[in-house]
């Protein structure tokens, strides 16, 4: 159920590793000073239902921080630390934190004038200095390591990315019950779904601001395995890293596949990846193609789930049902029932494109501090239907089908264009590393639709080369879907997680 359930049995055995550094942290290690965090943050008069803030690289403190919040019932909230200060301010203020954990590695994001965080009470840094704050080592040595006769359960409460708009706080009811009896749902759900349990050896390629990686990695604490936590994804670094470690487990976004996919074959076939048995993907849909490429090379070992930061549902496909259903992001029924809903709410039949709606038996989260936005996820007549603005169709086996998101639909003509087909054609072509389609204001029809993309080393942006993709992706689909014409950029604005961050894209050409 959590670290110290496994103290009494493997005590030496490592619960995280950070290759890059070559540090690790034993279950007695995470045990015991999550324990002395948890004494410090309950002497500073700390209940539960308070909030704690951490801002943070992917450091192994950071699980000491996360294991204190969870055996004390409190809320942690995991900061984005490739914010500005005061953007992460904001979430720390809104988060109503009161107490603030940051990283020195993190600085440029770690807001230090008091000002900016007018309700945090008290501030730890670890890993260097940083004005105002208090050395979070010496807090923490300097406490007990006894265990503690109370230790409610708290869980994360985390914020959505801000990729369409400000971050929004995504807050659920405490559970009921103590951290070493009562399991998170998160464990509940995917240790039996994926066979997680204590010989799981799990790669962590990305930033565990986010709600997957911080979430899965407490899973395999919770179970006893090791996390192989790295500090930023590399491609041929996390190849590497699955053979050193006889990774059995792991999790992707598509973008990260992309990039493997696109090393030189003789490179990314030189590596052993046999020991995989699960490499599951999530945070966004993955082109056909792509899977179908990474289950050729990997094995039926890809897996699917979509979901989102709030848990309003999710659906889950295996690699058989990938194969035999493309496209599909999979079936409903272990964690919610799908609903495909127009504009005015109606269900509407299979095959038809609408809102995506998920109905629960309660409403499984609220947005912190602004119920206009909670209501604006609400179906208008099943107050416990929630959407997330995906779009999409079911088949007639159940089989859910993503086009795009709402906010992202182009409009033009009056007709709408989901970008994301033009994007899972252009993506695997050779001569492209990255794209985005977007729709940019037109006098005539409204919006047109725009590819920007970023070529891989070794080609030169060309009119040539931008006719060449065009024709490409519209020998694929409709004229009327394909792009109207091609820029070409150095990269594109994506979050540490994968996620193209549309709206500055976009205002490039709103505002020029």
């Amino acid at each position: 159920m959590f670290p110290g359930n496994f103290v009494a049995s493997t005590p030496d055995k490592p619960a995280i590793i950070r290759p890059s550094t070559g540090e690790s942290i034993t279950y007695r290690e995470l045990d015991e000073r999550s324990i002395a965090l948890a004494r410090y943050l309950r002497g500073l008069g700390m209940k539960p239902g308070d909030h704690v803030a951490l801002i943070s690289n992917n450091d192994l403190r950071a699980f000491e921080v996360y294991w204190a919040a969870l055996r004390s019932g409190f809320y942690i909230t995991a900061v984005n630390c490739h914010l500005t200060a005061q953007e992460a301010a904001y979430i720390v203020d809104d988060c109503e934190a009161k107490v603030l954990i940051a990283s020195a590695a993190a600085a440029h994001a770690v807001p230090t004038d008091p000002a900016l965080t007018p309700r945090v009470l008290h501030r730890l840094v670890y890993g260097g200095e940083l004005a105002g704050f208090e050395d979070y080592d010496a807090a923490v040595s300097a406490q007990s390591t006894e265990p503690l006769d109370l230790q409610p359960r708290g869980t994360d409460m985390l914020y959505s990315s801000g990729t369409t708009g400000r971050p929004k706080g995504i807050k659920g009811d405490l559970p009921e019950g103590e951290v070493d009896v009562t399991m998170d749902p998160f464990t509940a759900v995917f240790a039996p779904m994926y066979g997680f349990d204590s010989s799981t050896v799990y790669l962590c390629p990305a930033p565990i601001y986010h709600a997957a990686p911080l979430r899965f990695c407490g899973v395999i604490n919770s179970v006893g395995g090791t996390v192989i936590l790295m500090d930023s994804f590399d491609a041929e670094t996390a190849l590497s890293l699955i053979g050193e470690y006889g990774v059995t487990h792991s999790q992707w976004v598509p973008t990260m596949f992309v990039r493997m996919l696109k090393l030189p074959e003789e490179t990314r076939l030189g590596y052993d990846v046999s020991s995989m048995k699960v490499a599951i993907h999530a945070a966004a849909p993955c082109p056909p193609e792509v899977k179908a490429s990474m289950i050729d090379w990997w094995g039926p070992v890809i897996n699917e789930y979509y979901a989102s930061t709030e848990g309003a549902g999710a659906t889950f496909i295996n690699s058989e049902q990938s194969l035999s259903h493309p496209g599909s992001v999979g079936r409903d029924g272990v964690m919610g029932i799908v609903h495909i809903c127009d504009d005015s709410g109606a269900d509407l039949p299979v095959g038809e494109v609408g809102t995506v709606f998920w109905e629960r038996e309660k409403l499984p989260f609220r947005y912190h501090n602004d119920p206009e936005k909670t209501a604006s996820a609400q179906h208008p007549d099943h107050p416990n239907w929630t959407t997330s603005g995906d779009i999409g169709y079911i088949d007639d086996e159940r089989f859910l089908y993503l086009t795009d998101r709402a906010a992202f639909t182009i409009i033009s003509g009056g007709v709408n264009i989901y970008p994301q087909e033009s994007e899972n054609v252009l993506t695997l072509h050779p001569k492209v590393f990255d794209v985005a389609v977007i729709g940019i204001p037109d006098d005539e029809m409204g919006e047109q639709v725009k590819a920007v993309v970023q070529l891989v080393d070794g080609i030169e942006p060309s009119a040539d080369v931008a006719e060449e993709l065009l024709k490409y992706v519209r020998d694929r689909v409709s004229h009327f879907k394909a792009p109207r014409s091609i820029d070409f950029a150095d990269e594109l604005p994506r979050t540490a997680t994968g996620k193209l961050v549309k709206h500055k894209l976009r205002s490039h050409y709103v505002n020029s």
